[in-house]
């Protein structure tokens, strides 16, 4: 055996210690995936007992449930940019420990500052891991296992979703448990201390995705691109047989030679061409209409939906465990096929099916939303001096409503009736959510100036960058709807949250498993960290857009209205996946790009 065997070649160790290394490649990739779940869902369980303790307004909770948001954002659009400057590992790494150094900064928190800093850096966490996990996983994967690994991050953010639902279920039980002991200050304390253990029990995870992230190899891909080749295929040797590196190795240097020949041509060295611009158009679109079909309203507003098709607060909470249960479930099962029976075809399944459950449940709603009262003159009349207003909304509140409004209880039973109400402050218009009048737990719906208008011209810009910040300091209260309506019954509850378990299903199953495939596989190496960086800030702004929406448009046009919208939007996001989106399984991230290139060519 001469020297130059491919047994005595640098970074062999063999079929076994291969499959070690993809099997922690996978892992790694789903810690970072446990933390963009943790991201989205954690705050839920722990809001109403934050609200309950931190004596913060209603502006300063937004603002709080918002900074991740507004994190991801910002973190986002230079993600890809800090990507290439300092590589995907360090950048991997970086993004572990700010998520690490955030929990403590929370859970240690006293005043709105600190707890919107800390929110902040998890939001700007959750962006970064968000593109460079993707992108780590696309370029450092086989093709033939590159589908499997990115699914296991969506399966296992979907994971920290139900962690976040269950750790938020575990503490509500035993809030409940304190409650029923009848010491205010003992259940006060119990509260304050619940919020800050949930953001606790979310450190774990940070710190082992740190760990893992500065044990796994940097990107070859990358480092191809930086001109050391050799670490670039000691980095595929670690994951590939010497056969698979040296066939990767031979498509680089193919895809560089190519790229170098056309440098000095003006048409070739343009960003405009087809072969950048059609993948990066259609991963920009997928990411938005995947946002669209509204799958973050259905996690967020979970409970409210439930409570408002019918079924109590507790079986709503255990509606939403299901919910996410669900997502986690299917997401398996999408990871099984995702390569076997490819990309496109799980994508048309599911947006065919998210379509037929939005379309059921909102019939669902639109037969219950055609009976409802407007007691708008009523509820004006008890706008306090102060222009606040303080309502009760229990039996006797329903009953004096309906009958001032001229209903009378005929079609609206006051002992199973909701109302939402809409009102602004001069220029800046709010809404309250739905409150049941059989709900005997229901804090009473407070509205104050504070509730509607921004506290400065930054947050006004962002609100109404049009309205009179000035004016509507001593702007009037006005009541613009005061709509009652029937709560339908528990089994008209239940066929909606099987409709939602529908909708989950088939999201779960093809654009939650593919969507972050499309976006790491379609975009050219050229362009590939950025324009990953560009598709994942237009989604953010689609999902910043429908989250300030969404409560508005539902006080004023029903559930059903929303359900058919996000229908609609559904509908486009079938269309471009069934007739743009090629198929994607089992090619090399240049053979993709070759394939878009031969478009051009044609």
């Amino acid at each position: 055996m001469n020297g130059n065997s491919l047994m005595d070649l640098p970074g062999n160790t063999g079929d076994a210690a291969i499959r070690r290394y993809n099997a922690f490649l996978l892992l790694v990739a789903g810690l970072g995936g446990l933390l963009y779940g943790i991201d989205v869902g954690i705050i839920g369980g722990a809001l109403p007992y934050l609200n309950a303790t931190s004596n913060l307004t209603t502006a300063q909770l937004s603002e709080i449930v918002a900074a991740v948001l507004l994190g991801s954002v910002f973190s986002t659009l230079f993600a890809g940019m800090l990507a290439d400057w300092m590589g995907r590992k360090p950048l991997m790494v970086l993004s572990g420990l700010t998520f690490a150094v955030s929990i403590p900064i929370i859970a240690l928190s006293s005043g709105f500052g600190p707890l919107f800093f800390g929110r902040l850096l998890q939001g700007v966490s959750g962006g970064l891991i968000g593109v460079v996990v993707p992108l780590y996983l696309a370029e450092c994967l086989r093709a033939s296992n590159r589908g499997k690994g990115t699914a296991i991050f969506q399966w296992l953010l979907t994971f920290g979703i139900v962690a976040a639902a269950l750790v938020g279920m575990y503490f509500s039980y035993q809030v409940a448990a304190v409650e029923r002991l009848g010491d205010a200050a003992a259940l006060f304390h119990f509260k304050d201390h619940a919020w800050r253990a949930i953001f606790w029990v979310s450190l774990p995870p940070g710190i082992l995705f740190v760990l893992g992230s500065l044990l796994v190899t940097e990107s070859p891909r990358w480092l191809f691109r930086r001109g050391a080749k050799d670490k670039a295929q000691k980095a595929l040797l670690r994951s590939r047989s010497h056969e698979d590196a040296a066939l990767e190795m031979e498509e680089m240097n193919s895809v560089e030679q190519s790229a170098s020949k056309k440098l000095n041509q003006k048409i070739g060295d343009s960003l405009l061409q087809r072969k950048y611009l059609i993948p990066f158009l259609l991963a920009c679109v997928i990411l938005a209409c995947n946002t669209a079909t509204g799958v973050n309203s259905m996690i967020g507003y979970n409970v409210s939906i439930l409570m408002q098709s019918g079924l109590s607060d507790l079986s709503a909470h255990w509606g939403y465990v299901i919910f996410t249960a669900m997502n986690f479930t299917m997401t398996a099962v999408g990871m099984t096929l995702v390569d076997r029976k490819g990309r496109k075809f799980l994508f048309i399944l599911g947006t065919s099916g998210i379509i037929v459950a939005l379309v059921t449940v909102g019939t669902l709603f639109l037969r219950t939303e055609k009976v409802s009262v407007d007691a708008r003159d009523v509820v004006q009349q008890m706008v306090g001096p102060g222009q606040n207003l303080t309502l009760h909304f229990d039996q006797a509140a329903a009953a004096k409503l309906l009958a001032a409004a001229g209903d009378g209880g005929g079609q609206i039973g006051a002992d199973r009736a909701s109302l939402a109400i809409i009102y602004s402050y001069g220029d800046y218009t709010a809404a309250t959510t739905f409150v049941r009048s059989d709900d005997a737990a229901a804090a009473p719906i407070s509205i104050t100036r504070d509730t509607a208008v921004p506290s400065n011209r930054i947050q006004s810009l962002f609100t109404n960058p049009f309205a009179d910040l000035n004016a509507a300091q001593t702007a009037p209260l006005v009541i613009q709807k005061a709509l009652i309506g029937r709560v339908p019954e528990a089994s008209h509850g239940w066929l909606v949250a099987i409709g939602l378990y529908m909708f989950m299903a088939f999201y779960a199953l093809g654009p939650g498993v593919c969507v972050w495939l499309a976006l790491s596989e379609l975009m050219p190496t050229r362009i590939r960290s950025n324009g990953m960086s560009i598709a994942l800030v237009l989604n953010q702004l689609v999902s910043t857009t429908l989250a300030g929406i969404f409560l508005p448009f539902v006080s004023k046009h029903g559930y059903s209205s929303m359900f058919f919208l996000f229908a609609s939007f559904t509908v486009v996001y079938f269309i471009v996946t069934a007739f743009f989106l090629p198929e994607t399984k089992g090619k090399t991230l240049e053979e993709i790009e070759a394939h878009f290139e031969g478009h051009a060519a044609s």
